[in-house]
């Protein structure tokens, strides 16, 4: 099976202190025809880390200095999302849990299957690629939120809670012809064609009107 639009522009993060399983893993991935990088601690990673994405990341979890799991902790308080494949030697029912509970999308014993991990990088890859995409979306959305005016605003909010021009007018106690204007200029700056575009925007962006 063909690896999923990953593109040249994917990377593996290999993180282990284990150099002979840094190599493994990296052969492994570049034999599949993705990049890889790899660096002995989590340490070294978070230094060298420039947020490139599509990406997935393999780590042991015993490591001298951070763990795999803090590793993941600390990606997650960073505000940094990338799928994550955790290896142990000694797995262990609170070590799953946590790296489930961080969002690993596996954790895997060693030595791990070729097939099995490539597996599971190969959708680690597709996962971060449909996750980078939504949040590259989620950020064009919000940037064009963040052009309308204050007034703009409660007319978009009114909107997609699906009030009428008279009904919207009535409550923000101006003229239907400005809230005509203001629903032109949301239109426009939303890059909107239709209400229902603009409601799938705002669930995208996960708006609730504030209707107080």
């Amino acid at each position: 099976m063909s690896m999923p639009s990953a593109g040249e522009d994917a990377v593996v993060y290999i993180v282990d202190d284990d150099e002979q399983v840094r190599k493994a893993v990296m052969a492994l991935v570049e034999a599949m025809g993705v990049s890889s990088e790899s660096y002995p601690s989590a340490e070294e990673f978070l230094r060298a880390y420039d947020g490139r994405r599509p990406a997935c990341l393999v780590t042991d979890v015993r490591m001298l200095g951070m763990s795999g799991l803090e590793l993941q902790e600390r990606l997650l308080d960073m505000g940094l999302s990338m799928s994550v494949i955790v290896l142990t030697a000694f797995a262990t029912t609170p070590t799953t849990v946590r790296a489930m509970r961080n969002g690993a999308l596996t954790l895997m014993e060693k030595p791990c299957n070729d097939d099995e991990l490539w597996d599971a990088v190969r959708r680690g890859l597709t996962n971060d690629r449909e996750n980078y995409e939504l949040e590259q979306q989620r950020a064009n959305l919000k940037q064009r939120l963040a052009e309308l005016t204050p007034k703009e605003r409660e007319v978009l909010d009114l909107m997609i809670a699906g009030d009428a021009n008279k009904v919207i007018a009535r409550k923000l106690d101006c003229s239907i012809r400005t809230v005509e204007n203001h629903r032109q200029k949301v239109f426009q700056k939303m890059s909107a064609d239709s209400l229902a575009e603009l409601v799938r925007m705002a669930v995208a962006m996960g708006i609730v009107p504030n209707l107080a």
